[in-house]
């Protein structure tokens, strides 16, 4: 039976759904710049859930939203030129052929907030009627004290907010606490009517529109990275136990620790990202997805070369025992330990290490097993499998021909004349083919240098 641990109850317990399909919500990016590792993070997270969760039988309805209206996007408009619909279109594009090169399966939907105005403001008008949200000024404030147990996710008391840092002294407001549902329009923003006028709506209260939009009013798995547990996931809590009367909103909320760079979480607004891209081209997707499934979903991952370059050994181990040929002469390996293992250890709240343990045990077995003549034919589908529950794709390893080096020469060469050029779509085009040749490109400051996987 699937454990995991919910945050608000630091509990692990039982996965129950509510109806016949699990229902997951996963908060997505904000597209106003290019999407790092900390996003493949939890992106590779919440697909191994997703994985596991439809390989133990079940059915999954997965929504992940893009916040496609945001401060951040204005600001990066301001700067650049673009308006915010043309970045936020760019870089969603971007981050969905880069879910694609992670081997992520798609949600059943992407959700964005800019197409989903009506329905928020349905749920602002709720709240108002409910009298827990007031308009000030052409501003709409969720009155953070009417919810009498704000702060059961996070761990916070009311009283203690009041001399935090995030709090915002805004004369509008009737509490400083109080966080906006609504901002009335500022000059050079999008924004729509209302019936508060025109404006746009706050961070917190897309999610809560969309979740609930799209799901119902209580979800099984609300997931999404550790930094979000407070105010973002905290302030969904309120605004729509608030709105639907129901409680809890979500059965789950699980939340992935955070990519380190150094001391440092990676992130666009401290500045030391390393792009998705980047790392796919050098080491590969089953390499950057064992280098995130090697820790636990909750433990942080802190970014290396040697971590990677270790990842990329264990995966091409998987690899090799999974399509390695012997002559059988012998009994047929079996494989039903390691399958017992590898769902006890996923069952224990998504327990990753330990069922890598069980996949690298497998391997070995099946490298001992041809060496002494024996069958490991049906023990090498099931580590194809599990391999797959966790989302590496365990490509057999390409033939490698060296005649084929002045062609891959000539395609690299392509490819940085395109980028010098600014043809991405194009240079993009020919990496990807490369890659799916088995070809690595290490892009430097000296130029591109390639290998063979």
């Amino acid at each position: 039976m699937l454990k995991l641990r919910d945050t608000l109850t630091g509990e692990k317990r039982a996965l129950e759904p509510i109806a016949e399909e699990v229902r997951l919500y996963v908060c997505g990016v904000t597209p106003y710049s290019e999407a790092h590792l900390g996003h493949a993070l939890f992106s590779i997270v919440f697909d191994v859930l997703r994985r596991y969760l439809e390989w133990r039988g079940y059915a999954v309805r997965h929504i992940q939203n893009f916040t496609d209206i945001d401060d951040k996007l204005i600001e990066r408009s301001h700067e650049t030129g673009a308006t915010v619909a043309e970045l936020a279109e760019r870089f969603s594009e971007a981050y969905m052929a880069q879910l694609t090169r992670l081997n992520v399966l798609p949600a059943t939907e992407y959700p964005r907030a800019t197409e989903e105005i009506p329905n928020i403001i349905g749920v602002i008008e709720g709240l108002v009627a409910k009298g827990v949200a007031y308009e000030s000024g052409g501003d709409v404030y969720y009155r953070v004290r009417e919810k009498a147990d704000y702060g059961k996710l996070s761990k916070r008391d009311v009283d203690d907010l009041r001399s935090g840092a995030r709090v915002d002294l805004s004369e509008l407001k009737d509490d400083p606490l109080d966080f906006a549902l609504w901002k009335g329009a500022k000059p050079g923003e999008p924004h729509w009517d209302s019936p508060w006028g025109p404006g746009r709506p706050g961070w917190h209260i897309e999610c809560s529109a969309m979740a609930v939009g799209a799901l119902g009013e209580q979800i099984d798995i609300h997931g999404g990275g550790a930094d979000l547990i407070f105010p973002h996931h905290e302030n969904e809590i309120a605004q729509s136990e608030s709105f639907t009367g129901r409680a809890p909103f979500a059965g789950f909320w699980m939340h992935n620790a955070l990519l380190q760079l150094g001391e440092e979480k990676m992130s666009k607004s401290v500045g030391n990202i390393i792009g998705i891209d980047e790392v796919l081209d050098r080491y590969g997707t089953d390499a950057l997805r064992m280098f995130i499934v090697t820790s636990h979903y909750r433990s942080p991952v802190t970014y290396g070369e040697e971590a990677l370059d270790a990842a990329r050994a264990g995966a091409e181990r998987l690899r090799q025992a999974a399509f390695s040929k012997g002559v059988a002469n012998g009994h047929a390996l079996d494989s039903t330990e390691a399958r017992e293992r590898f769902t006890e250890a996923m069952d224990d709240d998504l327990n990753t290490p330990r069922a890598l343990a069980a996949l690298f045990d497998l391997a070995r077995a099946i490298n001992r097993a041809h060496d002494e003549g024996h069958d490991a034919s049906e023990a090498q589908a099931t580590l194809r499998e599990l391999a797959g529950v966790l989302g590496f794709t365990l490509h057999e390893p390409p033939h490698r021909d060296e005649n084929a080096a002045p062609f891959v020469d000539l395609l690299v060469e392509l490819r940085t004349e395109l980028r010098a050029a600014k043809q991405y779509a194009l240079a993009d085009r020919v990496r990807d083919g490369l890659v799916e040749l088995g070809v690595e490109l290490h892009d430097g400051p000296e130029g591109t240098e390639w290998s063979f996987r």
